[in-house]
């Protein structure tokens, strides 16, 4: 904890403790910082040096980025040990894909529900909450005997993974003001982009030597040290209103963004020939989404949405949104193809697979905070376009891979994909949010967060399904095959992020108010 205030110290972080509307976190008897003078006839070219954040702030952000790093790495930590999973339990690779697709889907159902419960119960009995999910679901998920009670662990763990993000990206826009939120948002970015890159890493090792089991064993005692000390000193944050829950509202969301997930995660099996259920439920679930957006922009007007859709009123918010989502997807999509084919046209091992993606998730993990820094002086389109440039130049060079392709060189494009990902994520969170006015964050990030999972599960099943069909067409060997359907999915996902590159073009700096 210390090291991380020493950070944030560094940076010159500190909370808007006396902002209309928001509850100070310091405790009776805490030092104030000096309040600048209302006045000042003398204009100079030094700013002042900004005050410390207080340890109780650190202590708050500090364990909320710990946990939501450990619930996002959870997410994608599965990838290399599906095979061993599938030959446990003896079931196919789509029933497996649950595993995945249940994790997201219920963090579709659930994030929607977010802004009101932010608006509703305290950070500490979000936090509490959140903890308590995710370390039940990884307790039942290490002592799974079968794979039904497995992925029930996993939906479990979800709804935990659900509330925390929302709560991390709300508190920070409370407590941090705009002119440093870049510092803090860097450090948030390693949580969203590099942790789910570093899930095979992890992976890799673990299943190097124990069963997969073990990935949750080993997360267990993590979580329940965060949940304790989480528990005993996150102080409450901002304050809260009681509104009342649109019972609706929360049926449609569930339907819409639920079963649009279901339905993008069964494109594959559209494609094989082997059911239309996903087309029919993608169709349905848009009729659905339909109408909870009519209803929410009804119940906007009242102030009594479940999910505030005034954000997307703002221009930079809705551009940046746009480029998160499809550069998110593309990221998650080429980390779900990278290790099968790794191993199964390369034929390297899982941990191999995890060595290959560990120095980009690295580089991410060790400039971020220092993008967040430039970002704070700079503003997002000098990181952004070059960020965006990158990404793309990187997904279309991994299009060009053959089952002989040497790793060293699959491990240099993942690292240029790296760090394209670490300068596009941190100016677009941080101007996408930082564009809201304050009574909309709540609702700002659980737009984000949500639409983040519907990215995700269209990203994955886009280039999962390219894939596919690549390798069903190509014939063969196997390893030409699958190295055939690898290119066809990366051409897939450097489209994807083309356009999230024409995205990035339209954002612009926040202005300060």
């Amino acid at each position: 904890m210390l090291s991380l205030h020493r950070l944030w110290q560094d940076w010159g972080v500190f909370p808007l403790l006396h902002a209309p509307g928001i509850k100070p976190v310091i405790k009776p008897g805490t030092v104030h910082a000096p309040e600048r003078s209302p006045v000042s006839t003398v204009e100079t070219t030094t700013k002042p040096a900004s005050p410390a954040l207080p340890r109780e702030v650190v202590v708050v952000l500090a364990i909320l980025v710990v946990s939501a790093m450990i619930m996002i790495l959870n997410e994608t930590i599965l990838s290399v040990a599906l095979p061993a999973i599938m030959e446990d339990f003896q079931i196919p690779e789509t029933t497996a894909q649950w595993l995945t697709t249940g994790f997201m889907l219920t963090m579709a159902v659930v994030i929607p529900t977010t802004g009101y419960l932010l608006d509703r119960f305290s950070t500490k009995t979000i936090f509490v909450t959140a903890l308590l999910f995710f370390l039940v679901g990884t307790l039942v998920a290490a002592l799974a005997p079968t794979f039904a009670v497995l992925l029930t662990a996993r939906i479990i763990q979800a709804v935990g993974t659900a509330l925390i993000m929302p709560l991390l990206m709300t508190v920070t826009l409370t407590v941090v003001p705009m002119e440093r939120r870049g510092a803090v948002m860097g450090i948030i970015s390693i949580v969203i982009s590099v942790a789910p890159a570093l899930g095979p890493t992890v992976s890799g090792f673990i299943l190097n030597s124990l069963t997969w089991h073990w990935l949750f064993w080993i997360m267990l005692p993590i979580v329940a040290v965060a949940f304790i000390v989480g528990t005993l000193l996150i102080e409450n944050i901002g304050e809260n209103r009681i509104s009342p829950l649109d019972i609706p509202s929360v049926l449609l969301s569930a339907v819409a963004f639920g079963g649009l997930v279901y339905g993008f995660s069964s494109i594959g099996a559209v494609l094989n020939g082997d059911s239309t259920t996903g087309i029919v439920v993608i169709i349905v679930d848009a009729l659905a989404l339909a109408i909870f957006i009519r209803r929410q922009l009804q119940l906007g007007r009242q102030d009594r949405a479940l999910m505030d859709l005034r954000p997307f009123r703002i221009r930079n918010f809705t551009f940046a949104l746009v480029a998160i989502l499809l550069a998110f997807g593309a990221m998650l999509g080429t980390v779900m193809v990278l290790p099968i084919y790794l191993q199964t046209s390369l034929g390297v091992t899982a941990l191999v697979t995890g060595l290959v993606v560990m120095p980009g998730g690295l580089l991410q993990g060790l400039v971020a905070p220092f993008i967040g820094r430039f970002y704070d002086k700079v503003g997002p389109r000098p990181l952004l376009i070059p960020g965006a440039i990158l990404l793309t130049a990187a997904a279309w060079s991994f299009a060009l891979v053959t089952s002989s392709t040497p790793v060293g060189m699959v491990v240099g494009l993942h690292i240029v994909f790296s760090i394209g990902m670490c300068l596009m994520m941190t100016p677009l969170m941080t101007t996408a949010l930082g564009s809201l006015p304050r009574i909309l964050y709540g609702h700002g990030s659980a737009i984000l967060n949500t639409l983040q999972q519907l990215a995700g599960a269209a990203g994955t099943a886009i280039m999962i399904a390219a894939l596919s069909l690549g390798t069903a067409l190509a014939g063969g060997a196997e390893a030409e095959a699958v190295a055939a359907g690898a290119r066809t999915a990366f051409v897939a996902g450097a489209i994807i992020a083309t356009i999230a590159l024409v995205a990035s073009l339209f954002v612009t700096r926040v202005e300060e108010t």
